[in-house]
């Protein structure tokens, strides 16, 4: 009797081989596909950056920091506006040639974005039992396709080491509650601002020593810079600091805050600021709330990232490049997903919610808002629905996470061990 034909052998789960096949040509694919999603942004060619520095040739010379003007065919004028504690740490790149400072930020970019990418992904792959090496590296090229990366880098933007020195702090010295719990936040304070944010949130997750510290180290750069440029920065406080005209229009699509939505509202005039604190009062008092009630069940990532989006929202200005907050929110989705019970028809209808919200939170935030197709300003009026979403859809998006975003009672600390601390 002729002997049976021996089919080849499957590739299951368990198959080593099969494994490798499939990451390699994973990444292969994903690295084919992001230089096409990252060609739009070079058109920035680091306009912020070479800003940056002409600024600080123009204050170098001796003239006052904040008299820098550039004229600009869409905004009218442009200017600096970073705190003078910025101005501090940027004043020394105005010895470097141009070429030299863009790829000085770029590599501080690229290390940013890996460090922080790894401490938020590999305590999923561990918890879920996923290849480590890969799923960070997978990660880490997706985080590389998100719109506020691609903007970061391109406009030469300096977000991802405020976004360093808040993720390090709260992931890693807070919770372990370390000596200089609180500084990293502050720093990040006194850089540019909105990251005063985390201030609040520390004291509304009673966080009462290192809310203190980050608003101590907020103050002392801030009193640095003064005794450095003492002219300049009773300038900024005084004057430049609420004078949002200074940064751009607020109605230009890549405001993506409310003020931003408002004034696409009331396009050309701006809204009305009654209107404005009432909204940003209960989105920041509800969204704080909810940050402060994930931290105290321990789950510190879902806290710090609520209370990333509530700044983005009730900021009046909050450019693409400042959203970096979704992705850790990705993080959160798919990891309360992979926790959901599937044995259960609830548990299995949980699991398809969290990961259709993660799946197109990843989509928008890839797909961006102006990299891709750049609205400009707004219209005088509209009345077009989808268009109204098609301007606003950051805005949108963090109000939905901010109802949506699960908060993990059994998470565990971002890295596991006290070696975990960066």
């Amino acid at each position: 009797m002729p002997a049976e034909p021996v089919a080849p052998p499957a590739v299951t789960e368990d198959d080593p081989g099969g494994r490798t096949v499939r990451r390699l040509v994973t990444v292969v694919a994903l690295a084919a596909v992001l230089p096409a999603l990252y060609l739009p942004g070079r058109v920035h060619d680091f306009f912020d950056l070479k800003i940056y520095m002409r600024a600080m040739d123009w204050w170098a010379a001796g003239h006052p920091l904040y008299d820098y003007v550039q004229p600009d065919r869409v905004q009218g004028a442009l200017y600096f506006t970073y705190p003078p504690f910025s101005a501090l740490l940027l004043r020394p790149f105005a010895l470097l040639p141009l070429g030299a400072t863009v790829a000085i930020f770029t590599t501080l970019t690229v290390i940013g974005v890996v460090v922080t990418t790894r401490w938020l992904v590999r305590p999923l792959a561990e918890r879920h039992d996923l290849p480590r090496l890969f799923t960070v590296t997978l990660a880490v090229l997706l985080v590389f396709a998100v719109e506020s990366t691609r903007e970061t880098i391109t406009f030469g933007q300096i977000n991802m080491l405020l976004v360093v020195l808040i993720l390090a702090d709260l992931l890693f010295a807070v919770p372990q509650e370390r000596r200089w719990a609180g500084v990293g936040v502050g720093l990040a304070t006194a850089l540019k601002l909105y990251p005063g944010i985390f201030v609040v949130y520390l004291l509304a997750a009673r966080r009462w020593r290192a809310a203190v510290v980050a608003a101590g180290t907020a103050v002392l750069a801030t009193l640095l810079s003064t005794a450095v440029a003492p002219t300049d920065s009773w300038r900024f406080w005084t004057h430049e600091l609420w004078a949002t005209d200074r940064v751009g229009r607020t109605d230009y699509t890549g405001n993506q805050s409310l003020f931003g939505l408002l004034s696409r509202f009331t396009a050309p005039e701006k809204p009305g600021q009654l209107p404005w604190l009432l909204l940003v009062a209960v989105v920041a008092g509800y969204g704080l709330w909810r940050a402060a009630r994930a931290a105290r069940a321990g789950d510190t990532l879902a806290g710090l990232t609520l209370t990333g989006l509530v700044g983005g929202l009730v900021s009046p200005i909050t450019w693409t490049h400042h959203l970096y907050w979704f992705i850790p929110a990705v993080v959160v989705l798919s990891d309360a997903a992979l926790d959901a019970d599937r044995s259960t028809a609830e548990g299995a209808r949980r699991r398809r919610w969290l990961l259709t919200v993660a799946a197109g939170t990843a989509f928008v935030i890839i797909y961006g808002v102006v990299s891709f197709q750049d609205w400009g300003v707004a219209p005088a009026h509209t009345d077009n629905l989808g268009e109204f979403v098609a301007r606003n859809p950051y805005v949108l998006l963090s109000l939905l996470l901010l109802v949506v975003l699960p908060t993990r009672h059994a998470a565990r600390p971002a890295e596991p061990g006290a070696s975990a601390t960066p």
